[in-house]
């Protein structure tokens, strides 16, 4: 989807050459690149063509702009049919990202207990969930149309580590494994982390354009309250002091100096507390409140 995010690329383009039709259960559909533009020479979220971020417009619009309609040929020609949908994404070039799994709730608990296991099954001991279908994401589209889907974060930084590739590569088959599509390993005693569960709590954006200080990194848990870095004008040295406006653990940070207004500076999860007493495949309770 993005430009500078290579750690899904990499790890797309892999399983071609890693699997055989012998061992596959029905089909495997790989898109390494799903929006040229933007991977190809645009290295940061928006396209070049129009400066439009793709994953903020799905299904897409087959008469809009040239995103839009990138968007819907993906979602007609790629997505129908499927079964399950897995959307792959790391912090780019000038963002700092803690590994996680997202999911979006809709409130069919059938498609939301099938969703929860896939996002468990990849491995990563983070999952965050969207508590509605809404936006303009691939996978809380996908959703929409009743397909599992999932959003799988891997790597920051614009990371193309052969070992943070691997971590997505374990993480996709091990999903292929849940679903069926590939057998078990045979006596599998890897341990795997124990999952927790959270919400998103907040989104803090840039209030200015100016150079960016962060006083906070990725994966460190903060206050509401609490300072998470200095926006500072180049030309006059004003300073815009910008706090944490929730409660919970910082999963993404802006790491580049220099941002615009509405530049999202960091996000922010807080740990999901409803109570899911009938095993990790039961869905949450749907009609949780809104936290977002």
């Amino acid at each position: 989807m993005h430009g500078g995010e290579f750690a899904g690329v990499d790890a797309a383009a892999r399983p071609a050459g890693l699997l055989t039709p012998e061992e596959v259960c029905g089909q495997v559909v790989l898109c390494p690149v799903a929006n040229p533009p933007a991977v190809y020479q645009g290295r940061l979220g928006a396209s070049p063509l129009d400066g439009v971020n793709i994953n903020r417009v799905f299904p897409g619009d087959p008469d809009g702009g040239p995103t839009e309609r990138l968007a819907a040929w993906l979602f007609a020609y790629l997505l129908p049919g499927a079964d399950a949908y897995a959307d792959l994404h790391s912090g780019g070039i000038d963002e700092t990202l803690s590994d996680f799994v997202g999911y979006r709730l809709t409130g069919d608990a059938a498609l939301d207990a099938t969703t929860r296991g896939m996002a468990h099954a990849v491995g990563y001991p983070d999952v965050i969930l969207g508590t509605d279908a809404t936006g303009g994401n691939s996978h809380a589209a996908a959703a929409r149309r009743g397909v599992p889907a999932i959003l799988i974060e891997t790597g920051q930084l614009g990371d193309r580590d052969p070992a943070t590739v691997q971590t997505l590569l374990d993480g996709l088959f091990r999903l292929l494994r849940h679903l069926g599509t590939l057998d078990p390993l045979p006596d599998d005693t890897t341990p795997r982390p124990a999952v927790r569960e959270w919400v998103w709590a907040a989104s803090v954006t840039s209030p200015a354009p100016g150079l960016w200080y962060p006083e906070t990194d990725r994966g460190g848990d903060v206050a509401e309250g609490q300072s998470l870095g200095r926006l500072v004008d180049p030309a006059d040295g004003r300073e815009h002091k910008v706090t944490a406006p929730a409660t919970g653990r910082l999963f993404y940070g802006m790491h580049g100096l220099t941002v615009a207004t509405g530049a999202e500076l960091a996000a922010i999860a807080t740990p999901y507390t409803t109570a899911i007493p009938h095993g990790p495949l039961d869905p949450p309770d749907p009609h949780n409140p809104e936290v977002q």
